[in-house]
């Protein structure tokens, strides 16, 4: 059964190369519409040379103090690209799903990319299709529990490659939005706004 909606603190996890600011105008958004607090994480180091697991730890220690600092049960959570990753990696392996109430994943690559093999990165690597961090994030029975799962994708998206790799199987929820660019999934009016309707339920 979902939790109920009331206003809970949201956490925010960027993706590869990018740092908290990067969801300033979300944040705005977010607080504008009551939601909140809000926090938006940094995650270090952000080029891809820490493990998605490390960089969980560093999820898992912003909602701890996050939760603990609001006196709230549950947050909510969103993660972007990468960090949509380390975030499912949290709620799956780190008992973030006993904490979250809804996950919103935006542009994350679930199935892998094709761009992770450009590079070597230990990060990076777990990032292509079918590889055994994914395969295993992916043979999990219940890897959600309560949690509410929301995904946003852009058919557009020339980072994750193919796009439909930000989909999540058994998920309620699934969002297609017409954006150019993967960069804009978290800047762009019509995601945000997106973004604020799922967390006001």
């Amino acid at each position: 059964m979902p939790l109920p909606s009331i206003t809970l603190p949201v956490l925010l996890v960027h993706g590869i190369w990018d740092q908290g600011v990067r969801f300033d105008r979300m944040r705005a958004r977010l607080e504008k519409a009551g939601r909140g607090p809000v926090a938006a994480l940094d995650l270090a180091p952000n080029d891809g040379t820490g493990t998605i697991e490390s960089l969980a730890e560093q999820v898992d220690r912003a909602a701890r103090e996050l939760l603990e600092a609001s006196g709230a049960p549950h947050l909510d959570l969103v993660g972007f690209s990468m960090g949509a990753l380390v975030s499912r990696y949290w709620l799956q392996r780190l008992g973030g799903k006993e904490r979250a109430r809804r996950f919103v994943s935006i542009s994350g690559p679930h199935h892998g990319t094709l761009t992770a093999f450009a590079m070597k990165k230990a990060g990076v690597i777990q990032m292509r299709p079918k590889s055994p961090f994914l395969a295993a994030l992916e043979g999990d029975r219940d890897p959600w529990g309560a949690v509410e799962v929301h995904t946003l994708w852009t058919p557009y998206d020339l980072m994750i490659v193919p796009p439909h790799s930000s989909q999540l199987p058994r998920v309620a929820s699934d969002h297609r939005l017409t954006i150019a660019l993967h960069r804009w999934m978290i800047t762009h009016p019509r995601a945000i706004e997106r973004v604020c309707s799922i967390l006001e339920g």
